[in-house]
């Protein structure tokens, strides 16, 4: 009598829950029905990239000279508007492509901005993208979006469109910042590379000299470069040791 009763139970119970979940689903398709979009003022929405790179002794960053209104001839970061069926980064490797012809860049998203009034166009907020590498293996040509491109030291920048400067800025001490914790640096090396030339990229990045034993006892003792066993001229001193990064190390700096 008493499993009839759990089982007759179990059949009530489970009748009476059955319409109540079509009632949830009904529910919730009428009130998208109801929805709106319109209400609601859409924000466009772009991606900017920003590309830096050791050239000739200097922090530069890519620029490219604007076609169009608005800041029509002004240097600005590549860049534009994210298309309706597309990711963020997929925006922004499409911009870059059709602006400077560089592809097969890894960008790490780094930071949005959407001050009103940034853009006279309408109210657009930006999402900034950030590559670090070595130049030497692009080959970079200003595209249909733009007039021109070039690389320009970050400490000697022309006036830049909206609020591009900004942005740069903020780049800037966002990668000062990351040179305390990660081996973004090796991104400007070659494979192979002294540690003065280590050296000299923190010191070109931070925009100040380091005390040489101190670098090189501090990165010596991280563990994530591997010597070469060869060695390299490096003006009229002793044959300098070549490292390599060593990715697999596992390391703090």
């Amino acid at each position: 009598m008493e499993e009839q009763s759990t089982a007759s139970n179990g059949l009530q119970e489970s009748g009476h829950d059955e319409p109540q979940g079509r009632e949830v689903v009904a529910t919730s398709e009428t009130e998208a029905h109801k929805y709106d979009a319109s209400k609601y003022e859409r924000p466009s929405v772009t991606v900017d990239v920003v590309m830096m790179s050791l050239r000739q002794k200097d922090l530069q960053v890519l620029l490219v000279k604007r076609r169009s209104w608005p800041y029509e001839g002004m240097w600005a970061i590549p860049g534009g508007f994210v298309n309706i069926d597309e990711s963020l980064e997929d925006a922004a490797k499409r911009e870059l492509q059709e602006e400077t012809q560089v592809e097969n860049v890894y960008l790490e998203q780094l930071y949005t901005f959407g001050e009103p009034g940034r853009d006279p166009r309408t109210r657009v907020i930006t999402v900034v993208y950030f590559a670090l590498l070595d130049s030497e293996r692009l080959q970079v040509k200003a595209a249909s979006d733009a007039v021109d491109v070039d690389w320009f030291p970050v400490y000697d920048l022309p006036p830049l469109a909206f609020d591009h400067q900004q942005i740069l800025e903020y780049t800037l001490n966002r990668l000062r910042g990351k040179l305390e914790y990660t081996t973004i640096a090796f991104n400007l090396l070659s494979e192979q590379f002294t540690l003065r030339e280590l050296q000299r990229v923190y010191e070109i990045i931070l925009h100040k000299k380091l005390d040489k034993r101190n670098f090189r006892k501090k990165i010596l003792s991280t563990g994530i470069l591997e010597d070469t066993g060869a060695k390299k001229m490096e003006g009229t001193h002793r044959p300098a040791r070549l490292y390599r990064f060593n990715p697999a190390a596992e390391h703090e700096l």
